[in-house]
């Protein structure tokens, strides 16, 4: 059973530290992350929350990335596409070698936290052995097996949230105007308003939380 590790990394420890570090108001988060192959890994990430141009001079400097592409902007954002050069082998060796998945990675000043999939156990294992081994600190700050469709998990939702949520969207509930009422809702989906109603609180907090910030309410 594939395991989802959610972890925190210095940002010396990691990339961009030099870049993040100049401009310490910025915000990095991985978009995607593909690999060449040359067995070389490339980040396409979203750069927001303060001086671009001053950002911009460090991340040049950046010894963690190279070849650097500027893809995108919009509402004060910016995409790029780069490489890791090999300083950044945590990801490499976990992306390369170990065929994890970076599910989600933001980046700041002091630190980087990561979501990412391993395919078991032994996996997760040989990557804590790694950091150790490499010198690399990191907290590990949850494990969750991966019980649910992908989405759900990536997401934080429960099978009952993602459930809920889903039946409602096809339903017509966020509709303008609605094609089905919260009442005959609980009616299809068999339970009472006031649970649908708590329900429904738990699902947008999981679903926000997930994809907006990188705190995690408790589960339902």
């Amino acid at each position: 059973m594939s395991i989802i590790a959610e972890f925190s990394v210095k940002s010396d420890d990691l990339a961009l530290n030099h870049a993040l570090t100049a401009a310490p108001q910025m915000v990095v988060e991985i978009e995607q992350v593909v690999a060449t192959m040359e067995d070389r890994v490339m980040p396409y990430f979203w750069v927001s929350g303060g001086d671009h141009a001053e950002f911009e001079v460090a991340f040049q400097e950046d010894e963690s990335v190279t070849d650097i592409a500027p893809i995108d902007e919009t509402d004060g954002a910016r995409l790029y596409r780069a490489e890791w050069t090999e300083n950044v082998e945590t990801i490499v060796y976990a992306y390369v070698e170990l065929g994890a998945s970076i599910l989600q990675a933001v980046g700041r000043a002091d630190n980087w936290e990561l979501r990412m999939r391993f395919d078991d156990r032994d996996s997760l294992s040989q990557f804590q052995t790694y950091c150790e081994d490499n010198g690399i600190v990191f907290e590990l700050n949850r494990i969750q097996e991966q019980e649910q469709p992908m989405t759900s998990a990536q997401y934080d939702l429960t099978t009952k949230q993602r459930e809920t949520l889903v039946t409602a969207l096809e339903a017509g509930y966020y509709e303008i105007p609605q094609g089905i009422t919260m009442s005959e809702l609980a009616d299809r989906l068999e339970i009472s308003q006031q649970a649908l109603s708590k329900r429904f609180h738990a699902a947008h907090r999981n679903l926000i939380t997930s994809t907006l910030t990188f705190t995690h309410p408790d589960d339902e």
